[in-house]
């Protein structure tokens, strides 16, 4: 047998190790969460109950609800609230084949079990708890904290007992994820209580107690005193090499300008020769709600958790309705009212917050509840929208299915699913999860965040017009979705047909297959293809949830 040349066999280990990472990274394994039944009797209930109160106020001020979007138009909504990118085009074509009556049902179930949903949930929740900037270097890891968040929502742990973890969980936020909560809020080498206290207040509770740091809240009833003493639980928790720990004295040390109120006796703190006073940890009401046992901050998560707590499952109902519907139910998100001193049967919140409880705490089978009512599935057309004043009305009481501009997260991550046809999940080849991370990066330098709902700015719309990444995601080519459609559609129609279902998720009207059969002329068809793609991606229909 000949010998190899030296020269091939670096070459040759090369592909051999190449070969050996695409095997791996094409049998990714995939665990399959719980499934959840949206077909069944209680999910069907809540949302029957939510739509009659929603119904009667619509019917109270005098006007009709918009008409049911089509099927297309829905799925494309359910997947860019819930799992933040588009349906891929073979998903569409499985969907369009899907002929039984219950198929957005079945399909709201398979989309909500889908890891890219936990990622998209997890972020989106990552940020609101965590806030958006980098945080504290080292000891904040984000990454973990939301991959650790998906987990838990793929699995379908309950929601109370993540939040748990959050507050009350000791360890180092590598290996115990959880604690990044905390640690986002770090300062030195210690936690900044006060930072700590205003967030769980407004992410857990919808109150806004921060407010009240400083002086008693101007407009609403909570006390400084109250603030203090829910930042008081978080005084003892210290940083070290082993990570977050609760040491020293449960005890919130104010300096005097903050002693009139007279919270605990003066003392004189020898280092700063300051007068001082000590809160000790309270919360800041239900105080029967409280656990005899554990540290400051365990007894602060049960009672944030607590059955009797309506404000938690209120809170988390409102931010499920935002996800959803790209609107809360109240805005605010994070000021809600004060809840009525026994659940109301027409008051939304307190209907889809005792289902979030009953439920065990779930947050897919709220979201699959609030994406089954026929508020979430109306047409975002109303013949009132053309009047300012009849327009204000709609929204107030969810007439019609309110727009939402796509976050740039999401609009990276439409742009590149519509640009392959075929579907990018966690399973998909590991060269192709990379390119798109990386172009996911590059596009986010560029293209800024925007938390509203206000039109993108003229630097947004040059960078989506002008940019590196969507010259690349138009051009035809082998790999492209544009090249693939250019090349093995059938026809001039089915090459229009393709590219419309890519990017949003229908099929041209005719006035469209007049304008764009020119365009897709199988003359010269990669072209044509390319002019579409870059087209549709600048459109406002393609830049909003709708």
């Amino acid at each position: 047998m000949p010998r190899l040349p030296r020269q091939l066999l670096p070459a040759i280990a090369l592909a051999a190790l190449v070969a050996a990472v695409s095997a791996a990274a094409r049998s990714t394994l995939t665990v399959a969460p719980p499934q959840i039944d949206v077909s069944s009797d209680e999910p069907r209930a809540v949302a029957a109950h939510i739509d009659g109160v929603i119904n009667a106020d619509i019917a109270a001020k005098g006007i009709d609800p918009a008409e049911a979007a089509d099927d297309l138009t829905v799925l494309r909504r359910m997947w860019l609230g819930l799992a933040g990118t588009l349906p891929s085009l073979e998903e569409v074509r499985r969907f369009e084949a899907d002929r039984r009556p219950d198929r957005l049902d079945r399909w709201l179930a398979m989309i909500l079990a889908d890891r890219r949903s936990a990622e998209h949930l997890a972020t989106v929740l990552a940020d609101t708890l965590t806030g958006t900037d980098i945080g504290p270097p080292f000891v904040f890891r984000r990454d973990r904290f939301t991959a650790w968040l998906a987990d838990a929502i793929h699995a379908d742990r309950s929601f109370d007992m993540a939040v748990r973890e959050m507050v009350g969980e000791s360890g180092l936020w590598t290996g115990t994820p959880a604690v990044n909560f905390l640690t986002q809020s770090a300062r030195a080498d210690r936690i900044d209580e006060n930072v700590l206290a205003g967030r769980v207040a407004r992410s857990f509770l919808a109150v806004q107690l921060d407010c009240a740091q400083c002086h008693d809240h101007p407009f609403a009833s909570w006390k400084q005193e109250q603030f203090e003493g829910l930042a008081a639980c978080f005084a003892a928790v210290r940083l070290s090499p082993l990570g977050v720990r609760d040491t020293g004295l449960a005890m919130l040390k104010i300096d005097s300008d903050a002693a009139a109120s007279g919270m605990m006796p003066e003392t004189s703190d020898s280092q700063t020769n300051m007068e001082t006073r000590r809160v000790p940890p309270q919360v800041p009401f239900g105080s029967d709600w409280t656990s005899q046992s554990g540290s400051p901050r365990q007894k602060l998560a049960n009672w944030l958790t607590h059955p009797s707590n309506r404000r938690f499952e209120r809170a988390v109902a409102n931010r499920c309705w935002a996800i959803a519907f790209g609107h809360p139910w109240h805005d605010p998100v994070d000021d809600l009212p004060d809840p009525a001193s026994e659940p109301r049967d027409d008051d939304v919140l307190d209907i889809l917050g005792a289902a979030f409880r009953d439920g065990d705490c779930d947050l897919r089978r709220t979201l699959a509840t609030i994406c089954s009512t026929a508020a979430f599935r109306r047409a975002s057309t109303h013949p009132d929208l053309d009047d300012p004043a009849r327009a204000a009305v709609v929204a107030r009481t969810w007439a019609a299915f309110p727009l939402s501009q796509l976050p740039p997260r999401t609009m990276i991550s439409a742009m590149i699913q519509a640009g392959n046809v075929r579907t990018i999940d966690p399973d998909s080849h590991l060269v192709v999860r990379t390119v798109r991370f990386l172009r996911s990066l590059d596009f986010l330098r560029e293209y800024g965040r925007s938390d509203t709902d206000e039109p993108a700015t003229i630097p947004q719309a040059l960078v989506r017009m002008n940019g590196r990444l969507v010259r690349e995601l138009c051009k035809a080519n082998a790999f492209s979705g544009s090249g693939r459609i250019a090349g093995l559609a059938s026809s001039d129609e089915a090459r229009l047909e393709a590219v419309f279902l890519a990017c949003l998720t229908r099929h041209p009207d005719g006035d469209e297959r007049e304008a764009f059969s020119p365009m897709v002329h199988e003359r010269n068809p990669d072209r044509g293809v390319e002019d579409l793609y870059w087209s549709l991606f600048n459109s406002a229909e393609f830049c909003w949830n709708h």
